[in-house]
Order: structure tokens, then C-alpha cells, then sequence
């Protein structure tokens, strides 16, 4: 069995849990998953299976969509609803002008630099942030780059118990802390905060209306229908611009050939190779010779 599968995690499983359960089921140990979701976070897990794992590392970089909740007025140790409280606040009735939260919201599109949580798996001197977090260790962590393609508020703000709540959905890049916009939002309206929920609607393509759950993959497995819901590897790769090679090309990249890049009409790399409707291979620029774009990886040599 090779290919992709649009997976809903449910709130509870880690990532890692889902592909265990998964090649229970399958009866397969060549799984992995594209982006990990936090346990308490649901949604689009993209699942790669069999030879669909070549092109995982590519999933891993599309953007995402993501919906959930900001709730102002306390901050917790995690940046989420999972952990200690470390501050509060009191957010009067009617404390927050709307327009105000628009406008702070909107300062967060473009490139933004985010300080990870300490709970999360950024490696700092070969330990994660989150061990040295359990420890009770505060370390200095390295400013990330994100990239924010919009972030709305898509409710009115609720009062209820001294705090501040609405909803709100995101489109962000590759390793965006969603987390991490709540608390920096929260900063900027002047109350401590957290994300108080988070479901993730989109990943490498997928959208949330494809995605089955581990049961349904359990139930189609059974019935031998799970080709129902298995995407081929190309739909992993959707994000990447595209080369159609001829066939005097496709023989080249079959032995691994490198390009001038003024050879191929290509504005970003990496780029998907394809020939005959299938992905064969993913180009980019070569490292040590400029102007040349030498093959990522080799994803088919025969069609």
C-alpha cells in the first residue's frame, strides 16, 4: 500500500500515537506523519504510507489553516488550555474595542519573528525545550521566522468569569507557534492570555472535509476499501511549482542528470518533476555550482 491519507486526529493521541494505531491497523511499519499536532489540538494530520513517505519531507512545508480560540485574561505556563496558570488578570465587560483586536490582529501578517514556548520540541544545545521546561528551567531560545498569511477574529468577544474570549482563523506558514500569536496578541491588548483551543482545517492540501478518522481508516481497512480515501503521492506536492519534463528529460533525470536552470522555465525551487501526469523527482538549486538545479530526491524511475 503506497500513498497519502488525509487523517482527522481526535483530541487526546499524540501524533506519534496515531501512526502507532495506524500500523496496527495497516499492518505496515512504513508510516509517518507530516506536522505534528499538539494532544490537546484535533484536525488534519497528513499521513504518508509506503512510498508515499518519499515526499514527506516536502508535505511538511505547506502552509496550514488552523481555527480556534484566544481567551484573555490568563496566561499559563504552556500557552495553552493544558497547563498552569501563571497569571490573571481581570478583563472588565466590554473591556476590548473590536476594532482594536482587528487592528492588532492585522499587525501580525508578513514575516514575523516568534520566541518558541518553552513547551515544545525546539532543540536547545541538544535538549528540547520542553525536558528543560519539565525541569523547571528557563533557557534562552532562538528567535524563529513565520509567515502569516492572515489571522481574523471570526466571532464577538465573549465575557464570561473575568476573562475575554473569541474565536479566530489563521493561515500561516511551516512552523508557525499558533500558541505563541495568542499569547503575542494578548501582549499587545495588554492582558495576559493563552490559546485556549485549536483545531487545524488544512495541511499539505488536505482539507478537513477529506479527512477520516482512525476508526473510519479501521472500518475501510476491514471492507478492503481504503483506496476510497488513499491519495497518490502527487496530492502531497500540490504546494510546489511544477516542471513537466519531455522525454529527452525524463532519460536524463532518470540517471540523475544536473540542469541549467535557464534550461527549465522555473521561478521557485524546489519544483516537482513530472512526466506522463506522475511526479518523478524534485529539483533545486545546486549548492556548490550557481545556476545549475541538481535532483532533492528521485521519487520514481520508471512510468
Amino acid at each position: 500500500m503506497d500513498g497519502l491519507l488525509p487523517l482527522w486526529k481526535e483530541k487526546g493521541m499524540t501524533s506519534h500515537d496515531v501512526v502507532f494505531k495506524l500500523r496496527k491497523i495497516l499492518r505496515t511499519k512504513k508510516i509517518g506523519h507530516a506536522g505534528t499536532l499538539d494532544p490537546d489540538v484535533d484536525g488534519v494530520l497528513p499521513v504518508a504510507i509506503g512510498k508515499g513517505t518519499k515526499v514527506l519531507e516536502f508535505m511538511v512545508d505547506s502552509d496550514k489553516r488552523y481555527i480556534g480560540e484566544v481567551t484573555l485574561g490568563i496566561a499559563t505556563t504552556t500557552e495553552d488550555a493544558s497547563g498552569d496558570v501563571v497569571e490573571q488578570e481581570v478583563v472588565a465587560p466590554n473591556a476590548l474595542d473590536e476594532a482594536a483586536i482587528d487592528q492588532a490582529l492585522a499587525t501580525f501578517i508578513g514575516q514575523i519573528q516568534q520566541v518558541p514556548p518553552m513547551y515544545s520540541a525546539v532543540k536547545v544545545k541538544g535538549k528540547r525545550l520542553y525536558e528543560y521546561a519539565r525541569e523547571g528551567i528557563e533557557v534562552e531560545r532562538p528567535v524563529r521566522q513565520a509567515t502569516i498569511h492572515s489571522f481574523k477574529r471570526t466571532s464577538p468577544v465573549a465575557y464570561e468569569n473575568q476573562v475575554a474570549r473569541f474565536s479566530f482563523e489563521v493561515h500561516c506558514g511551516k512552523g508557525t507557534y499558533v500558541r505563541t500569536l495568542a499569547v503575542d496578541l494578548g501582549e499587545q491588548l495588554g492582558y495576559p492570555s493563552h490559546m485556549s483551543q485549536l483545531t487545524r482545517t488544512l495541511s499539505a492540501g488536505f482539507q478537513a472535509e477529506a479527512a477520516v478518522t482512525l476508526a473510519e481508516v479501521a472500518e475501510l481497512q476491514a471492507a478492503s476499501q481504503l483506496d476510497q480515501v488513499i491519495q497518490p503521492l502527487e496530492t502531497g506536492l500540490s504546494h510546489l511549482e511544477t516542471m513537466h519534463l519531455t522525454d529527452q528529460q525524463w532519460s536524463q533525470v532518470q540517471h540523475g542528470a544536473v540542469f541549467r536552470q535557464s534550461d527549465w522555465s522555473v521561478q521557485s525551487y524546489p519544483v516537482a518533476c513530472y512526466y506522463r501526469d506522475q511526479a518523478v523527482a524534485i529539483y533545486e538549486e545546486h549548492p556548490a555550482k550557481t545556476g545549475y538545479i541538481k535532483p532533492k530526491k528521485v521519487l520514481r524511475t520508471e512510468v
